[in-house]
């Protein structure tokens, strides 16, 4: 019985995913370097006046509109997303259609193109000289739409793996005991999409908050009415006031990551129940 039990010891201490000492350290160090060392120093420069010019900086009036405006958009622009984006994804599954490829391709388009592009494209088509008489320059609906370019691969990009694996024999079970389409997918397609759905919304909320060259142009920077928390922040730096524009920064990371906290802790509870 022993020496049955010798090789099940030694498998089971040759077995392991970690990457090991070196691994790890070379992780923390890369993580710390890219990531924490930038946060840091935003953290010290918004703070390098004290708390009490922290406070103000980040309740001047210019200031709490542009990030109301910011987080109200991106909100909308999130909810928009899930709902096209899951068309799309659906439609790229399910169906099969001439420039499936091609249409598959497009979706990663707002990855690689610079957003100030995208801006400019936008502007030709909606502002003043808009081909197709609809002039949105300078108008929330035209943040809205610039947003949503750059945000809609998140969702379409978190929901389609998910639905290919979905499980097609339970669907024609249902389908079979008569059950309609709307209630297939609300019983059988949506608890599987949730957590994709959860994931992609929260990655498009932090994508919208922190842009800047979709909106620089076509939204037109109006205080007050079209102009979100980045553009603000360039304003703050441009008018030499860094610790003010660290300020804002700091609060829209604050903002993005207690949106992702939760949505990664709603997502880890449903899994659980």
């Amino acid at each position: 019985m022993a020496a049955l039990a010798l090789p099940r010891r030694r498998a089971k201490s040759t077995t392991g995913g970690g990457v090991g000492p070196i691994g790890l350290g070379v992780a923390s160090l890369w993580l710390s370097l890219i990531v924490l060392l930038p946060l840091a120093a935003v953290l010290t420069k918004a703070f390098s006046d004290g708390p009490g010019a922290f406070i103000d900086a980040i309740t001047a009036p210019a200031a709490l509109a542009a990030l109301i405006i910011t987080v109200v958009i991106s909100a909308i622009v999130a909810l928009i997303n899930v709902v096209t984006g899951t068309l799309i994804a659906w439609v790229l599954v399910r169906d099969d259609f001439r420039g499936k490829s091609f249409v598959n391709a497009i979706i990663d388009l707002p990855f690689a193109l610079p957003t100030i592009v995208a801006s400019i494209v936008l502007l030709s088509l909606y502002g003043p000289r808009s081909p197709i008489g609809l002039d949105l320059y300078a108008t929330r609906p035209a943040l809205i739409i610039a947003l949503a370019f750059v945000t809609l691969p998140f969702v379409v990009r978190s929901v389609q793996p998910v639905l290919i694996e979905v499980d097609r024999e339970a669907e024609e079970a249902a389908a079979s005991l008569g059950a309609g389409g709307w209630t297939i997918f609300r019983q059988i397609i949506l608890p599987a999409l949730y957590p994709a759905l959860l994931g992609g919304a929260g990655l498009a909320f932090a994508r919208a908050v922190g842009e800047f060259g979709s909106v620089v142009l076509i939204g037109g920077g109006i205080p007050k009415q079209t102009e979100v928390a980045s553009q603000y922040i360039a304003q703050q730096i441009e008018i030499d006031r860094p610790a003010s524009a660290a300020a804002v920064s700091v609060v829209l990371l604050l903002i993005s990551f207690a949106v992702l906290f939760s949505l990664r802790l709603l997502t880890t509870r449903r899994n659980v129940t």
